[in-house]
């Protein structure tokens, strides 16, 4: 793998990430771009303890152009776009309107019992193919791991920032989900606080191994490869399957066999092994109604300096969709009072997409 370092003109980091040595990366951003925003501005909510990034900034960004003005194809001739080069394998950049960022920060007082300050982290926007029309699901093995392999870089080095906290790799993919972009893309979130799920599976953790001497998350996919009826897909070094007390219609959770804490941990035959299955599990997913399923992908990892010991990585991936022509919306329960509510049996969701064919 080769990897080369440049800047936008913007002076936002961009990072080829080929298989071929050989590659050429000494395109120039000819843009002519405005000044990069300032940081975001962090709110302290005192009845849930959490923080809430405030980026008004981010009203402005780019929303679903058409495909001959997508931002994260390759440039041409008379179209000049996030990525100088004429084509590439793997690219990841500092996005141009961050949630979190090492900019300056313009903070206001938000009086009450609330608190302030800047929204110091990074946001990277990472795009798997070149190919406009593809997916992820259509990626081949190879690429896949060339993904794999952009993800775990930026885990490394994000994860040494000053005042980073958590990294979080994901994909938003449909317009069911709210995305603004159409090209196969992810983004990673560079945190400067640990996120409130995160530290709540965490305390969970804390008190099974208090209360069993176990490691919950080892011991989740153990009961789960035992039980069988909600298993999905599975290889000698990771399983696919419907969590018991799914919130989603169609959620999938895809663990490796091998405790690590993040994504740098995966040795090379872990890392090998996870594109077969997840495109399979994608698949099965497109499959289900004949119609391309909306979904979050989120990798679940350690934090940067707590919880090491007890986290456990893995990928949660959820679809919207219940049915054809039907979606989940998160109305008075779930978004009101955080309480889901879930109109597909989990064992029911897994028959389902077992019973998918996918070649």
């Amino acid at each position: 793998m080769k990897r080369t370092v440049t800047h936008l003109a913007d002076g936002r980091e961009l990072i080829y990430f080929d298989r071929d040595d050989s590659a050429d990366r000494g395109a120039i951003d000819e843009r002519e771009l405005p000044p990069r925003p300032p940081a975001s501005e962090l709110r302290y909510d005192p009845l849930t303890e959490e923080w809430v990034a405030i980026a008004g900034h981010r009203q402005g960004r780019t929303f679903l152009p058409p495909a001959d003005e997508c931002p994260l194809c390759p440039s041409v001739p008379g179209r000049l776009t996030e990525i100088p080069a004429a084509a590439y394998d793997v690219v990841v950049f500092e996005n141009r309107f961050p949630s979190f960022s090492d900019r300056p920060a313009d903070l206001t007082a938000p009086g009450g019992l609330s608190e302030a300050r800047p929204g110091t982290g990074r946001c990277e926007v990472v795009c798997f193919t070149s190919d406009h029309g593809s997916s992820f699901s259509a990626l081949s093995p190879e690429q896949v791991g060339l993904v794999m392999e952009a993800w775990i870089d930026r885990t490394a080095e994000l994860s040494a920032l000053p005042g980073v906290e958590q990294v979080f790799c994901f994909e938003n993919r449909g317009a069911e989900i709210g995305i603004t972009l159409t090209h196969p893309h992810g983004q990673i979130y560079a945190y400067p606080y640990v996120t409130p799920r995160t530290a709540l599976t965490l305390r969970a953790a804390e008190r099974h191994r208090e209360r069993t001497g176990g490691d919950l998350f080892a011991d989740v996919l153990a009961a789960e490869r035992e039980a069988g009826v909600r298993v999905v897909a599975a290889n000698e070094h990771w399983t696919a399957f419907v969590p018991a007390a799914a919130r989603w219609p169609y959620e999938i959770h895809v663990y490796p066999h091998r405790r690590v804490p993040d994504l740098t941990g995966l040795d090379a035959d872990e890392r090998a092994a996870f594109g077969p299955l997840y495109t399979e599990v994608l698949r099965r997913l497109d499959g289900l109604f004949g119609v391309v399923m909306p979904y979050v992908a989120a990798w679940h990892q350690a934090p940067v300096r707590v919880g090491r010991d007890l986290a456990y990585t893995h990928l949660e991936l959820f679809s919207v969709r219940r049915a054809p022509g039907k979606l989940k919306y998160l109305a008075g329960s779930e978004s009101a009072m955080g309480a889901f509510v879930n109109d597909v049996l989990p064992e029911e969701a897994a028959r389902l997409l077992r019973a998918v064919v996918t070649s």
